[in-house]
């Protein structure tokens, strides 16, 4: 899967990035990650990319020819990695506040993507024309205002890459991890035996594995009704569960 990360400040995104997991699948030739200066990109002397918003206004805004500059760059060069030269315009995404809230299920769908475009803004934004011609995608990661889309764009990075094949060591591990089916993960332990005076659960202790998954499903049940009962809307639960969950949430008594 190849990332391409417009940005005012390259630095910042690749050194975040080229380490832990995703700099690993990078060396193994798993991801491709560049992050495109669209200072380079600029018309003037001192590769400035902002200027005063029409209209008044506090602060500056991002003009739109060196986005779109920036932009067309990635696209030819996917074009030219294609059979043919083929254009094909990819998905676009522009980190913003004003977007849907980023998801696990929006990350497996981007995970799909050969070529994944994310626009990051700084200063008040971007000028409107740019966005209206290139992005299909407005993201966001939570409900606050931060000071540019570099860290969203890390973010997101991170957590589609660990869907990619062969990224993760344990692909398994991508698919029974916290929202699987919109159920935070069951709690988990390892050495030493005690600690603190504090016992691992015998089941996981017993190497029966049908009762050590019951006991794990229950668990991300009991923990998804404690600490994001939101969830639970959207999750696939027997009637058992349901109960045990009302019994958490205190509903049984209501």
């Amino acid at each position: 899967m190849h990332f391409h990360i417009l940005t005012l400040f390259p630095e910042m995104v690749m050194s975040g990035l080229e380490t832990s997991i995703t700099g690993r699948a990078i060396k193994n030739g798993l991801l491709s990650i560049e992050a495109v200066n669209i200072r380079d990109y600029a018309f003037n002397k001192h590769n400035s990319v902002d200027d005063y918003p029409y209209g008044g206004g506090a602060g500056m805004l991002m003009q739109a020819e060196p986005v779109y500059l920036a932009y067309r760059s990635v696209e030819e060069q996917i074009a030219g990695r294609r059979a043919g030269g083929e254009e094909k315009k990819p998905r676009v995404v522009y980190l913003s506040p004003q977007g849907r809230t980023f998801s696990q299920e929006m990350a497996q769908e981007l995970a799909l993507e050969e070529d994944l475009v994310l626009l990051c803004g700084h200063y008040e934004g971007i000028d409107e024309r740019v966005l209206e011609e290139i992005v299909t995608d407005y993201v966001s990661i939570g409900d606050y205002v931060l000071t540019g889309g570099e860290l969203p764009a890390m973010v997101m990075v991170d957590a589609i890459s660990r869907l990619v094949p062969g990224v993760l060591h344990n692909d398994v591990s991508a698919e029974f991890e916290s929202f699987q089916d919109n159920l935070l993960e069951y709690p988990q332990y390892s050495r030493p035996e005690v600690w603190h005076d504090k016992q691992v659960p015998p089941v996981l202790l017993s190497g029966h594995h049908a009762n050590i998954e019951k006991w794990r499903r229950e668990q991300s049940v009991i923990r998804t009704a404690k600490r994001r009962p939101d969830l639970l809307e959207k999750a696939q639960l027997t009637e058992e569960e349901k109960r045990l969950a009302r019994e958490v949430t205190g509903e049984e008594d209501a």
